[in-house]
């Protein structure tokens, strides 16, 4: 399946209403699964963003309308980059001319 890593920053709006991260992750985890995705890894980090998470996904389209949901909720604004493997990187260079 195809692979994402999303760097994460709160809003105002995340930043007060913190006590509900734990819920909030939750639901989106349970929202993931519904789509036929999940979180590989997710990190909370100190820097310019403040949280980072590695998924994956059956097709762009669904990554696109999860990014879509968690951001209308207000809490974080995301940056995604599809990923890819070695293994991937490796069969595409091998097709270059």
């Amino acid at each position: 399946m195809p692979l994402y890593i999303s760097l994460m920053k709160l809003t105002e709006q995340g930043i007060k209403d913190m006590k509900n991260f734990a819920k909030r992750f939750e639901a989106s985890t349970a929202y993931l699964k519904q789509l036929g995705a999940k979180i590989i890894a997710f990190y909370a980090t100190m820097g310019e963003y403040d949280y980072v998470a590695i998924a994956e996904g059956p097709t762009d389209e669904v990554a696109m309308q999860f990014l879509l949901t968690l951001g209308a909720g207000g809490n974080v604004r995301t940056t995604t980059m599809k990923a890819f493997t070695l293994e991937e990187l490796t069969k595409i260079v091998e097709k270059l001319l």
